[in-house]
């Protein structure tokens, strides 16, 4: 019998490529990425600019840095002026991006970007979010995930992965939402640590892998090296999954 193939997913929040060193090197985060070497990779906190600025684009410059993936961005907000969000990178086809908007009224504007990946044949949906910092806030934006509108939509056609930056400092409840429909990755099974962030000193937990049930966890890995440790606050996540046999 012939292997299974596998999807290789990171999600890492870049902290707009500003390092712990102050400096904005978007150059940097590719340099850990090209490390990971994942299939998608879903960024938060990138700054896209456009227009003359262009060559600032940071998911832009980073996917043009690690050659031969596409580049899907969803605004969220502006940073003086700046298109300000999440961005999916990609070396699979993309067949399509749609960015939702998970916002509380009276708090920053936050959002899920969603890629239709085609793999094996089919589609593997990639959702990249960022939840907002507020307990009420996250509350808000977990059940609107798991609405028809997004997570439940009828256009799902196969099995989906939810990445990213969750803000949730303890099992809130966006996390047993979460937990409740999909499968998670467990930090502690694969790395021995209970908690991820900040990466130099980490006494959190902020950054989570969901996936759907008909995926199989084949590895996972927090990438903890002496550069990721520098390029952004938070550590980059990377999990391989295979097709589970129907």
């Amino acid at each position: 019998m012939s292997p299974l193939p596998t999807l290789r997913i990171a999600t890492y929040n870049v902290h707009k490529c500003r390092g712990l060193d102050r400096r904005v090197r978007p150059e940097r985060i590719a340099a850990v990425l090209r490390e990971v070497n994942a299939d998608v990779i879903a960024l938060q906190e990138v700054i896209g600019h456009s227009g003359p600025a262009a060559e600032r684009n940071q998911p832009r410059v980073i996917a043009e840095l690690l050659g031969d993936y596409s580049c899907h961005f969803g605004e969220n907000r502006r940073i003086r002026g700046a298109p300000y969000g999440n961005a999916i990178l990609s070396r699979l086809p993309v067949l399509r991006s749609r960015n939702y908007d998970l916002t509380r009224a009276g708090r920053e504007r936050r959002g899920c970007l969603r890629a239709d990946i085609a793999f094996a044949g089919g589609v593997v949906h990639v959702f990249n979010v960022h939840l907002g910092t507020s307990l009420f806030e996250r509350r808000h934006q977990a059940r609107r995930l798991l609405s028809d509108a997004i997570l439940r939509a009828v256009d799902l056609e196969g099995p989906s992965v939810v990445v990213g930056d969750f803000n949730e400092w303890t099992h809130g409840l966006a996390s047993r939402l979460m937990a409740g429909h999909y499968d998670h990755v467990d930090l502690r099974q694969f790395t021995g640590r209970r908690r991820s962030y900040p990466g130099f000193l980490p006494v959190l937990h902020l950054d989570h892998f969901y996936f759907d049930r008909r995926l199989r966890l084949e590895k996972f890995a927090l990438v903890r090296t002496r550069q990721s440790l520098v390029a952004s606050d938070h550590l980059p996540m990377v999990a391989e999954f295979a097709l589970q046999p129907a």
